[in-house]
């Protein structure tokens, strides 16, 4: 499996993590802009995962609640995003 297809799939993992919860995908569709009905029909878009995991980024108590959850490392959600498309790493030197 490549990179960009370990990411995909720890962020289709954390969408169906934030769908498990009324408020979690609440929070996610107001911060994206989707609608419900646009959850599955995106959910294969590269584009769409990376803006997952933009949303479980925006929040410490996110990213530990869902690695928790998930039995994973904490900084694997960023090393996803990183894979993904628009998730190059700033450097400022």
């Amino acid at each position: 499996m490549s990179g960009q297809e370990s990411a995909e799939t720890l962020a289709l993992k954390a969408l169906a993590w934030l769908a498990e919860d009324r408020d979690r995908l609440g929070a996610f569709l107001a911060a994206s802009g989707a609608a419900p009905a646009d959850l599955a029909r995106q959910a294969g878009e590269p584009a769409f995962l990376g803006a997952v995991l933009d949303h479980l980024l925006s929040s410490d108590a996110l990213v530990v609640a869902f690695c928790d959850a998930e039995a994973i490392a904490y900084d694997r959600p960023m090393r996803a995003r990183a894979a993904l498309p628009g998730g190059a790493q700033w450097h400022w030197t």
